[in-house]
């Protein structure tokens, strides 16, 4: 008798919509070999399930996510400086994509004159619940960098869209212009909180991502991301320890558009 777990895929091909601009985007699929376990190593597993369970051990492997009121996953994620880059945020793990997160570097002009510009966002995506949206900042300019122990819920002001950094200017010489929480005059930001709220099953939820924002051109760097369990119940930027929470291991996979565009194995 064998054991089959079977590892799913996320496969994003949707289209994007920021500031008027119409984008034909990510695709974040991570496809998996099913792993087998043989009848002895599952006989194995469960004896010790049972035992661990009689001796009053926990076991946080063991511990099924609605036991849970937070779900905080690890991650590693670089969208690298000048770069067209994305990654899929699935904050519940139910093979849909909730969030994107973004970076852009673009130039343009005409004649002798070359501008760019670059940006770190959470661009709208059509693809995701009409319910899904980001926390700005008070004067809605922009995603609120909330800090660890903040609280997320209903009092933050939502929106579909929120850009973090952005810079722009003529090529060889400074950015003329710096906005975002996370641009933070050109000198970026560590560790700050995108707030979320989100639908499960229609059912609104709190959640966050914990970026950090190298100083300008702007490197991203993802290193975490949690939600609360309990429908419009706020949850607190950067709580990943405690009863009520597990940990899981993301598949921490940035893309290129290029290279989603050509399509990946």
């Amino acid at each position: 008798m064998v054991t089959t777990l079977l590892v799913t895929t996320v496969d994003l091909g949707r289209q994007l919509m920021d500031n008027g601009v119409l984008f034909k985007e990510v695709v974040i699929k991570r496809p998996r070999k099913p792993a087998s376990l043989s009848l002895s190593v599952h006989h194995r597993l469960n004896m010790y399930s049972l035992a661990a369970s009689a001796a009053g051990v926990s076991l946080l492997a063991l511990a099924p996510p609605s036991e849970a009121e937070i779900i905080y996953t690890k991650a590693h994620v670089v969208l690298g400086a000048r770069s067209y880059m994305g990654y899929a945020l699935d904050l519940n793990h139910d093979k849909i994509v909730d969030f994107i997160l973004f970076h852009r570097f673009s130039y343009g002009g005409s004649g002798t004159a070359m501008n760019f510009y670059s940006q770190v966002f959470v661009p709208s995506y059509t693809g995701a619940n009409k319910l899904n949206r980001v926390a700005l900042t008070a004067s809605k300019n922009g995603a609120m960098a909330f800090r660890a122990g903040d609280k997320i819920g209903p009092a933050a002001f939502f929106w579909h869209s929120g850009s973090m950094a952005s810079a722009a200017g003529t090529v060889g010489k400074p950015p003329f212009r710096y906005l975002g929480k996370w641009g933070n005059d050109g000198e970026g930001l560590k560790n700050a909180y995108l707030g979320f709220r989100f639908a499960i099953k229609n059912k609104i939820h709190y959640g966050w991502a914990r970026v950090s924002v190298s100083e300008y051109p702007f490197a991203a760097t993802l290193t975490g991301y949690a939600y609360e369990t309990i429908p419009k119940k706020p949850i607190i930027a950067g709580k990943i320890k405690g009863r009520d929470a597990i940990t899981v291991q993301s598949d921490s996979t940035p893309a290129t558009l290029g290279r989603l565009a050509a399509g990946r194995k």
